[in-house]
């Protein structure tokens, strides 16, 4: 049992570390000071059909942590390393976001999280007040994060941490017990850089650090459910789900640490044209436990056909046709487009971008 707080305190991120955390802080319960930044990005509809976003009870609990934890006193912030960007080399025209590349962090981190609140009532030897997340919560996650010393809000929206880059996960436990916050990250080190505003194919940054989610290749293939509009297909390159181009060309992430084990690359590589005929007890079977769930069939088909007619040749025709017969309308409408642009380059004599 430990009545120190401070050494309690470190305890705490010792143990954060042992479970894989390569960054633990502490920040207050208080409320967050750029939720008006947050307010103005819903008011203007960037955050395209996440509708759940823009509920009264969302934007009361993103206000003030203690409308999700009355008895919070403490927050601890995480992160969890995912595989650099760098290291994403898929040996295929269709590309998945690193962080997807290995098993679901919302199986990975909440068992970790659920260990850390144990081995703090252990140490305190009672039961404490708690709620604990990762992606899921109606919270400011980053905006903690810079409070809690983690890194700062890169121009990309990403948090940047200068020994880690930004290809991390980010978790929080809310916590009944007062822990010495941490002092927030002080300095801003993206200066005059702008890689990542040029590099973004559909220009969905923004000048005050936040995204337009309706022009985000992230958000077109995992959040979005119904079809991608035609004027942004072209610009979604090969990328089948998720996007990792602004975190591809920041100079931080040269810096970024190995993957925690459990987020090493797991899923059958490399995707194929073949997946467009993936049955749904296939595709489950394929992405088994794997982020890409979430997009469901549906979606991943519809991104895939995009994919490859951007990427595909006549080759891939055969497959397509076939799959232009697939029950599913969403499927078919993508599929059907990606027929029409392949035979329209081959006609007129321009390749797809290698």
């Amino acid at each position: 049992m430990s009545n120190n707080p401070n050494q309690l305190k470190q305890a705490i991120k010792d143990k954060a570390r042992q479970l894989g955390f390569i960054l633990a802080g502490v920040t207050s319960c208080d409320s967050p000071t750029h939720f008006n930044i947050f307010e103005d990005w819903l008011d203007k509809n960037h955050h395209g059909t996440m509708d759940y976003l823009a509920s009264e009870r969302s934007r009361q609990r993103r206000a003030d942590p203690q409308q999700i934890l009355p008895e919070c006193k403490s927050i601890l912030v995480l992160a969890l390393p995912y595989t650099p960007v760098a290291q994403n080399t898929q040996p295929s025209t269709v590309n998945i976001a690193a962080y997807a590349l290995g098993a679901d962090y919302h199986d990975v981190i909440p068992p970790r999280l659920q260990e850390i609140v144990e081995f703090i009532e252990a140490q305190i030897g009672h039961p404490i007040p708690n709620r604990y997340y990762t992606d899921t919560g109606p919270i400011l996650e980053r905006e903690l994060a810079q409070r809690a010393g983690l890194g700062w809000v890169g121009k990309n929206s990403m948090l940047i941490n200068p020994q880690a880059g930004s290809t991390f996960l980010l978790a929080e436990i809310l916590l009944g017990i007062e822990l010495e916050p941490d002092d927030p990250f002080p300095t801003d080190h993206c200066g005059t850089c702008t890689r990542c505003l040029n590099a973004c194919p559909t220009q969905c940054i923004l000048p005050n650090r936040t995204l337009d989610a309706r022009r985000c290749i992230s958000f077109l293939t995992i959040e979005n459910k119904g079809e991608i509009p035609e004027d942004l297909r072209e610009l979604m390159g090969r990328w089948a789900f998720g996007c990792d181009i602004c975190q591809q060309v920041c100079p931080w992430n040269r810096f970024a640490p190995p993957a925690d084990p459990s987020l090493q690359p797991a899923i059958p590589l490399p995707i194929l044209t073949e997946d467009l005929l993936l049955s749904s007890s296939e595709f489950n079977q394929r992405f088994k436990r794997s982020p890409i769930q979430r997009a469901r069939r549906r979606g991943y088909l519809r991104n895939l056909a995009v994919t490859i007619g951007n990427t595909g040749t006549e080759t891939d025709l055969l497959v397509l046709q076939k799959a232009a017969q697939d029950e599913e309308f969403l499927i078919k409408n993508h599929v059907e487009w990606a027929i029409q642009k392949i035979k329209k380059e081959s006609a007129t004599g321009n390749p797809p971008p290698q």
